[in-house]
């Protein structure tokens, strides 16, 4: 006998769980509510904004609650009335303790960005690519009280390409996400969906990205600088500065082992080329082959035309640091 839940929340906030909840929407997944984070302040006026979930559920039509907590009883009273049988956890952002867990008949699936158990935590794009992973997936994972801990009802693998950015994986996966989602939701009672414990072995933990995670330190390879930008790009991207005071994003980068750097202080210019901006560092060339001037309009540029719009002003021998 097939298995399929009859009332299903969604909990999520940011793109990667709005990519899912369309998915369930065109479905046509018997959803009757919606959990998200409170509105935050964004953009230069700091306006209260709703999150990228909650403003497709309301489009949708689907009631939604944005709890600042799930702790208190009467914090989870809209969620209790909406009478789940089975909630959807996409980044959400929110604890959900033991009350929550519990209260849908078929528990709670998470949607985790990582190859279970690598990358538990809140960070597992980056931290894939900052550690150079040649692989990533998605897991559906059935939730218990632990950090990611849960045993695995299905999982994806996706390869990781060396000049993949943060943005662009973590879109790739949400819709790797959307189609394991639906897959498992098909028909909960499949062995193949069977909730598999996690191994003991090959754990790892994906911090919270905090400020000094964007700092550069030209001493460092020129391989981990490049993983570094291209995972924090584009929401969260490195700035470096000249000695001129111009700073630029860094927004795409690769190691340049063919650029010859002997006798160059790390940070240094070497040439500026239709190819990219290369810069020395600890061991080897870096390439910046995608930036964004914080000058004018500001607008985002490929490696020609930084070179024809910019090149002038940055001569062989310009000093670099990181921009904090």
């Amino acid at each position: 006998m097939s298995l399929r839940p009859e009332r299903v929340v969604f909990a999520g906030t940011p793109a990667f769980a709005a990519t899912l909840l369309s998915a369930l929407l065109a479905a046509k997944v018997p959803l009757v509510g919606v959990l998200s984070q409170p509105d935050r302040p964004a953009g230069r006026g700091r306006k209260l904004t709703a999150s990228p979930v909650k403003s497709l559920a309301l489009e949708a039509g689907l009631p939604v609650a944005t709890p600042p907590s799930l702790r208190k009883p009467e914090h989870r009273e809209t969620l209790e009335a909406w009478a789940p049988d089975l909630m959807i956890v996409a980044a959400y952002g929110l604890i959900l303790p033991p009350a929550v867990l519990s209260l849908p008949r078929h528990g709670c699936l998470n949607v985790h960005a990582s190859l279970l158990p690598r990358w538990r935590g809140a960070a597992p794009v980056e931290r894939a690519l900052m550690a150079g992973d040649e692989e990533t997936g998605v897991c559906i994972m059935q939730m218990d009280e632990g950090l990611d801990t849960g045993p695995v009802r299905y999982r994806l693998a996706l390869p990781i390409e060396d000049t993949t950015t943060g943005g662009a994986l973590e879109t790739s996966l949400a819709t790797l996400g959307a189609n394991a989602l639906l897959t498992v939701l098909s028909d909960l009672s499949l062995p193949a969906h069977a909730p598999e414990p996690q191994s003991d072995t090959g754990v790892t933990y994906a911090d919270k990205l905090s400020a000094k995670d964007r700092v550069l330190d030209f001493s460092e390879p020129a391989l981990a600088i490049a993983r570094k930008i291209n995972a924090l790009s584009p929401r969260l991207a490195c700035s470096i500065e000249s000695e001129d005071s111009l700073r630029i994003r860094c927004l795409g980068a690769a190691a340049a082992p063919e650029v010859p750097t002997e006798g160059a202080t790390p940070g240094t210019m070497l040439c500026c080329n239709k190819e990219g901006l290369y810069l020395a560092t600890g061991s080897g060339a870096l390439r910046l082959h995608q930036l964004q001037v914080l000058k004018g309009k500001a607008a985002v540029l490929d490696a020609p035309a930084f070179l024809n719009g910019y090149g002038r002003h940055f001569p062989e021998g310009l000093r670099f640091a990181s921009a904090h």
